[in-house]
């Protein structure tokens, strides 16, 4: 087993939406990999009001609910995340093949102080895009779908204390 390991906390806005549950059970089908291949220890589904369907999949899943409707549902997740490793996405994520070498890659060889790891989301539109460029050099005030993130820089709020320097990562993230 690595001596670090990945809490993934997966944010699903709107359980009522037709798709929403199928789309939570897609992306944690592909943490499982992680979870195998020991990267991810644990999951946390933020959910944006409660839902009966929502609670079957988090225990049939093992994994913590938190109903959050705030700011920052990374935030709030973070709070029940036991590893130091945040991975931040969305339900309907789907991380592409070779995701659990590159998170393992970047986070085996992140110095403290190190800023936070940015899966690319090529189905994000052009304005998601545009800022995730802007941050990749101006900084990350925030964490975002598709971001490996310590959790103590979770911790201090809905905006990091300081703009954290984004890594862009060579893997990437598929939407069902």
């Amino acid at each position: 087993m690595r001596a670090f390991m990945l809490s993934a906390v997966t944010y699903l806005a709107d359980p009522a939406h037709p798709d929403a549950i199928d789309r939570l059970a897609d992306t944690l089908g592909v943490l499982v990999s992680g979870v195998a291949g020991g990267l991810i220890g644990d999951a946390v589904i933020v959910s944006g009001c409660a839902s009966e369907a929502v609670t079957a999949v988090a225990e049939a899943t093992g994994a913590a609910l938190i109903v959050h409707a705030g700011a920052s549902p990374y935030t709030a997740g973070a709070a029940m995340a036991r590893r130091d490793w945040i991975l931040c996405l969305e339900a309907g994520d789907v991380p592409a093949e070779g995701w659990i070498r590159t998170l393992d890659r970047f986070v085996g060889t992140a110095r403290p102080g190190t800023g936070l790891g940015r899966l690319r989301r090529p189905s994000a539109g052009w304005r998601a895009r545009l800022i995730g460029r802007i941050e990749t050099l101006t900084g990350a005030p925030r964490a975002r779908a598709g971001d490996v993130v310590r959790r103590d820089a979770l911790r201090c709020g809905p905006v990091f204390a300081t703009r954290l320097k984004v890594r862009p990562l060579i893997a990437r993230i598929d939407r069902t």
